[in-house]
């Protein structure tokens, strides 16, 4: 298991579809919830540690990532960003870094094209590229799953981390698809795979509904990190569109920050 470098971090995740910020449960029936960079302008008041952005229309339709709308976020982010999504070359990865997103995140091509995911750690430092498995419970075993969840391929969410670690990535982003937007708690087991079989910094995802939530993942997790989506962007029983976040003060009250 990794080492605690800093204090852990929280996450919110936005999910792009067509320019829309939108949220969906087990990778399915996206939601509309408005603008992308009107919901980051937000965010920047609530003091958050980070931000991750996916935009999984690019993944869906084989395209390079919106560089305009990505270019029109950060320049509205007063938080560190990471990208991910249509993500094929290297080209792509400098353009995202130049126009101020501290990290990339890969998913598809840390399968289908591993050497990118080695010469991008080697070219822009480890600390910049983030390796993101999605992982999905088939039969009482954990697959990885890339294409935006729509294609399995046979290796284990922890076999998938050691190798990505081997390319020479900074992080692991871990995120169960069976608990994406179902707000029923994070895959403890999962992450618990994941993160004690590498020895870089791991971000879970997939479940967030509480503070509790966030702080068992962290505890009993072994995650350096606790990202979410639903969590950030709804409210209450009927999932009224707002977005929110913990406050350090509430943090700090339950443990997490010190």
């Amino acid at each position: 298991m990794a080492e605690r470098y800093t204090r852990p971090r929280i996450i919110p995740v936005l999910l792009i579809d067509d320019r829309d910020l939108i949220k969906t449960v087990q990778f399915k029936n996206p939601v509309y919830l408005g603008d992308p960079v009107n919901a980051v302008k937000i965010f920047n008041r609530k003091r958050i540690d980070e931000m991750v952005i996916l935009d999984i229309s690019a993944a869906r339709r084989n395209t390079e990532p919106d560089f305009e709308l990505l270019e029109d976020i950060s320049s509205q982010a007063f938080m560190p960003l990471g990208y991910g999504g249509g993500i094929k070359n290297i080209k792509q990865i400098k353009k995202l870094l130049s126009i101020g997103y501290e990290k990339v995140i890969i998913n598809t091509e840390l399968v289908k094209n591993p050497d990118l995911v080695r010469e991008a750690a080697e070219l822009t430092g480890s600390q910049s590229i983030v390796a993101s498995i999605d992982a999905k419970l088939v039969d009482g075993e954990y697959k990885c799953a890339i294409c935006d969840g729509r294609k399995l391929v046979n290796i284990s969410p922890d076999r998938l981390a050691k190798r990505a670690e081997r390319l020479g990535v900074g992080e692991i982003l871990i995120n169960s698809v069976d608990r994406d937007g179902r707000r029923n708690g994070y895959d403890i087991t999962l992450v618990k795979k994941v993160s004690g079989a590498v020895s870089i910094p791991v971000t879970a995802c997939g479940g967030a509904d509480s503070i509790e939530d966030l702080k068992r993942v962290l505890v009993e997790g072994g995650a350096h990190a606790a990202a979410g989506g639903s969590m950030f962007v709804f409210y209450g029983r009927w999932k009224a569109v707002l977005i929110t976040a913990p406050s350090e003060e509430e943090l700090i009250k339950e443990g997490i920050y010190q």
